[in-house]
């Protein structure tokens, strides 16, 4: 469900908004102040807040710096005053986009599609990377680097580490790596699995610091801190 927070003194365009949004099936709460609109932006995760800027009790730009001190979701805010420095002043307070009043709610509605479909762009970006620690794995590109250096791995050793990273802290014995990794090819043994994690140590491994692929005797091997 995608939720949002209006938080808007005008009753009648509150309303008018609420029920717009409720149409478009999105989840919504509303404050009519300042103290409660920042009450609830903190105490929950939004997708998008709208924020009236001439707000009682604590105003818009104040309630919108608030939030930026600990969260950084998405902010449009609503406004009557649509003057350039107004603008400036909502931007610059951490508001992520700018509406003023009197506007149609089919622009409203674009602009929030925007941001869903911008946060959706985000997780999908994110979904593929692996990371542990510094390490990171791009499972588009195929790349991986430590501490943003890159790893040159072959295919083995990649299949390998990946399955590592999807596994963090869960103790693999070798005949369940070999499974992820070599498949049922025929003449493998476990102990291949052992020279492979030798070679990524090799590679990845800071001589000073423990390896982050530790074994764990009479076992198989564990990837964790």
């Amino acid at each position: 469900m995608k939720t949002i927070l209006l938080i808007e003194d005008e009753r009648n365009l509150s309303r008018l908004i609420e029920l717009e949004l409720r149409h478009e099936s999105f989840e919504v709460m509303v404050a009519h102040d300042g103290k409660r609109g920042l009450e609830l932006a903190l105490q929950q995760d939004w997708g998008v807040i709208l924020l009236d800027l001439m707000l009682p009790g604590m105003d818009g730009i104040e309630v919108c710096c608030r939030i930026r001190e600990v969260k950084r979701t998405p902010i449009i805010m609503l406004t009557a005053r649509d003057s350039l420095k107004d603008r400036i002043s909502g931007l610059d307070s951490g508001a992520d986009d700018y509406i003023a009043k009197p506007f149609a709610i089919e622009e409203l509605l674009a602009r929030i599609r925007v941001v869903f479909r911008r946060q959706e762009n985000i997780s999908e970006a994110a979904m593929q990377l692996l990371t542990f620690q510094d390490i990171v794995m791009n499972l588009d590109s195929r790349n991986v680097t430590k501490g943003g250096k890159t790893i040159d791995l072959t295919k083995r050793e990649y299949d390998l580490l990946q399955a590592f990273m999807r596994n963090t802290n869960r103790v693999l014995d070798r005949e369940t790596l070999l499974d992820m990794v070599w498949g049922f090819e025929a003449g493998v043994e476990t102990n291949v699995v052992d020279v492979y994690v030798r070679y990524l140590r090799n590679k990845m491994d800071n001589p000073a610091e423990d390896s982050c692929i530790q074994t764990v005797r009479g076992i198989g091997y564990v990837m964790r801190r």
